[in-house]
Parts: structure tokens; C-alpha cells; sequence
């Protein structure tokens, strides 16, 4: 479960929806910051493709007789779709939250998309960037509404970042750049841990806060850290069910990542008057307008990465102004409230009069 989806089914208005969350694999930590009362079920579902699990979900469906049903992702797709024949009557919406990868483009995974799509009655992608990324890769944009992600301004908001350095542990002095997510195979936290060694060597001020756990390159990312000169200037928090506070002690966010859609990071950093330095995937350029609300630039190494971080440390005024003009864009244009208000005039609007 995706940490968009926990704020969706906890926000919409429940005089008008009830959302009941059915996970394949296993629910995440993201569960628990469900609402009391919200229905969940884990269908448990092993490794490869299942059967059995297509026959569960059209079961659960049968006894939840949903008027919706909002999946996320290509694998949750498809396993809807091999199951509608024996599912009542509902709508299907589908939400896309990333550009594909490499692995997303052979030409198996591109028949299997296009088939799914042709059963959906609308696709919901994260940005309009990641709009113009499907109808590339061949959506129809007649089923396409972009919702672009939200985020709550006023549990993510600046502090006094001091006194948030020492419960942590963490130098007044430092310059400290952050990285917030899942250790996944195209965040490229590893480049980042390289370009922090060769700031590092001639930058002592300079730390880097890696907050997140899980994902296949986790055992990678904490062997460089391991291995790193400067790793005492390294700190790895492993998974944090609130953030807050570490965005609040960071100078810089930094997002390397190539498959973006429109990174919740990204806006809850700048949320937290941080900036952000992110490389130019999906859906940074929604957000970022160069100099003005952050950077989004080419970082295809790690020294790259570092060229652009080392151009910017000496400019503290300059990145604190940024921050501030980073916060005011968020309030006015990627509040939560509105981002719920969009997906439930969706689902209002697609739902037959009765």
C-alpha cells in the first residue's frame, strides 16, 4: 500500500464513500496509518502469477459489490481485468504513479498494458507529464484524467530546524543533504552515496541523511555506506512512519531517481520550505521551475550530482529563499485538500445516476 493511497482513503468525505483496500501481496507499513474502520483485506498472493488469487479477488468483489474499483499500478491491473468476467457490473478506474522503465517497455509488458487499458474506464495518472508519457506509449486520451498528487501542508510544515538537529543527533554546522523513499531499483540512492563521498572529501561540512528502508537495492546502498570514508557522516534511519522531523533538519532534498510521476517527496519537502535538486524524470518539471522552486536538472553521475550541490552550498540565502517560494507554490497549487476533492468529482462523475 502506497502512501498516496493511505491519504486518499483517509480524506474522502465517509457521508458519501466508503473505501475498502484489498492488497495482492501483503499490506506495508502504510496500513497503519489507515482510519479506524477501514476495511482491508490481504489476499496473500505468493510469488509469480497466481490463479487462485484472480479467483479471490472476483470472490471479495462478488461479496463487496464495489461501484468502483480504483487500481494502482500494472500488477493490481491486470489481475482486475483477468477477474472481471466473474465480478458484478462495476467501473474500473486505473492510477499509473510512475513512467515506465525499461523492464515496463517489452513488447510483453506493452500487449499486456494495452489489453488492461482497453478495460478501463479511466486512466488517473499522477501529473500531467506522466499524461503525455501514456498517450506515448500508446493510452487514449479520451479515458485519461490527470490528478496530480497533493500534499498536507499542515503536517509538513517548517520548524526550527536546531532544535530538530539535536534530537537527532545531528551538527548545527552541517550542511545536510536528505533522501526520503523506499531503496528501489531506479531511486539511485547508490550514485547518490557516491557523489556524497566526493563531496565529502572536500567538504567537511557536508552529511548525508538517507531516511527509508525496503526495496531491492537496500543491502546495496547500506554496503557503499558501509564501505564509504565519510560514513560517519552518513546516517541511515532505515524506515520512518513519520518524516516530518527529518525534513525538517535538511538544507537539500535530493531526488535521482529516473522513473518519477510526481514524487510525494518532492512535495513534502517543499512543503517543509527544503528545496530540491532532482534529476529531470516524469513529473519533475510540474512542479519545478528552475531557481524558483528548486532545480531540475540532468544527474546521469555521480558527479554530476555533486557539480550541482557544490554550486549551491555556498548560496545559503539563496536556498532559503527558494525554500520559501517552494512552500508557497505547494499551498497554492498541491494542497491535500484539493487533490481529494479532484479524485472524489471523479469518481462522483463516473458513477451512474441512481
Amino acid at each position: 500500500m502506497e502512501n498516496g493511497l493511505t491519504n486518499l482513503a483517509n480524506r474522502l468525505p465517509g457521508s458519501e464513500f466508503e473505501t475498502r483496500i484489498c492488497c495482492l501481496l501483503n499490506a506495508g507499513a502504510f496500513a497503519e496509518r489507515l482510519k479506524p474502520g477501514t476495511q482491508l483485506q490481504v489476499l496473500h498472493k505468493p510469488s509469480g502469477f497466481s490463479w487462485p488469487a484472480v479467483k479471490k479477488l472476483a470472490a471479495l468483489a462478488r461479496d463487496w459489490q464495489p461501484d468502483i474499483i480504483h487500481t494502482h499500478n500494472i500488477g493490481t491491473l491486470i489481475y482486475t481485468v483477468l477477474a472481471l468476467p466473474w465480478m458484478p457490473k462495476i467501473i474500473l478506474l486505473h492510477g499509473e504513479h510512475a513512467e515506465f522503465s525499461d523492464s515496463e517497455l517489452t513488447l510483453k509488458r506493452c500487449f499486456q498494458r494495452r489489453l488492461a487499458y482497453a478495460a478501463v474506464d479511466r486512466l488517473v495518472p499522477v501529473s500531467v507529464s506522466l499524461e503525455e508519457h501514456l498517450v506515448e506509449h500508446g493510452a487514449d486520451r479520451r479515458k485519461i484524467v490527470a490528478i496530480p498528487n497533493g500534499v498536507d501542508t499542515e503536517r509538513f510544515q517548517p520548524n526550527e530546524k536546531l532544535a530538530a538537529r539535536k534530537r537527532l543527533n545531528l551538527p548545527e554546522g552541517a550542511f545536510v543533504l536528505g533522501s526520503v523513499g523506499r531503496f528501489g531499483e531506479f531511486k539511485r540512492q547508490d550514485m547518490l552515496v557516491e557523489a556524497f563521498n566526493l563531496l565529502a572529501a572536500k567538504l567537511p561540512e557536508v552529511h548525508l541523511l538517507l531516511v527509508g528502508g525496503g526495496g531491492p537495492m537496500e543491502s546495496k546502498v547500506r554496503d557503499l555506506v558501509a564501505a564509504s570514508p565519510h560514513k560517519d557522516r552518513i546516517h541511515l534511519t532505515g524506515f520512518q512512519a513519520d518524516t516530518r522531523e527529518y525534513y525538517q533538519v535538511m538544507d537539500l532534498l535530493v531526488i535521482a531517481s529516473t522513473c518519477e510521476g510526481l514524487s510525494n517527496a518532492a512535495l513534502e519537502a517543499m512543503a517543509t520550505e527544503v528545496p530540491v535538486l532532482c534529476h529531470t524524470s516524469c513529473g519533475a518539471s510540474d512542479i519545478i521551475k528552475n531557481n524558483q522552486t528548486g532545480w531540475a536538472v540532468p544527474m546521469n553521475s555521480a558527479n554530476d550530482i555533486a557539480i550541482q550541490v557544490t554550486g549551491w552550498m555556498g548560496r545559503k540565502t539563496d536556498i532559503q529563499q527558494i525554500g520559501r517560494a517552494a512552500r508557497e507554490y505547494v499551498l497554492k497549487h498541491h494542497s491535500i485538500y484539493s487533490m481529494v476533492e479532484s479524485y472524489a468529482a471523479l469518481y462522483r462523475g463516473v458513477i451512474p445516476s441512481r
